[in-house]
């Protein structure tokens, strides 16, 4: 007599994994890219995994923007710097 059994907990979605583990370091456009693919595959699958896909795109667009801010800031250095000196 064997008996069917039925796992109740669904698989993790792999590419929400991947995209926290790329957005934890520090790989921005993986991160954002597998985090909007996992949404997707999650939404139609039915797979869990949500709140990492979530994490991945919050790391990710996180380290774009600190990226950004860095290059805004460099440049404001940079002309404060032509500035200063008369260049």
């Amino acid at each position: 007599m064997s008996e069917n059994k039925v796992d109740a907990t669904p698989k993790t979605n792999v590419m929400a994994i991947v995209a926290l583990v790329t957005g934890i370091l520090g790989i921005p456009t993986l991160g954002i890219i597998f985090g909007h693919i996992a949404l997707s595959q999650i939404k139609t699958t039915n797979e869990s995994g949500r709140g990492l896909a979530i994490a991945g795109l919050v790391l990710g667009y996180l380290v774009v923007a600190v990226y950004a801010l860095l290059v805004v800031m460099v440049g404001i250095a940079s002309v404060a710097t032509r500035t200063a000196f008369g260049d």
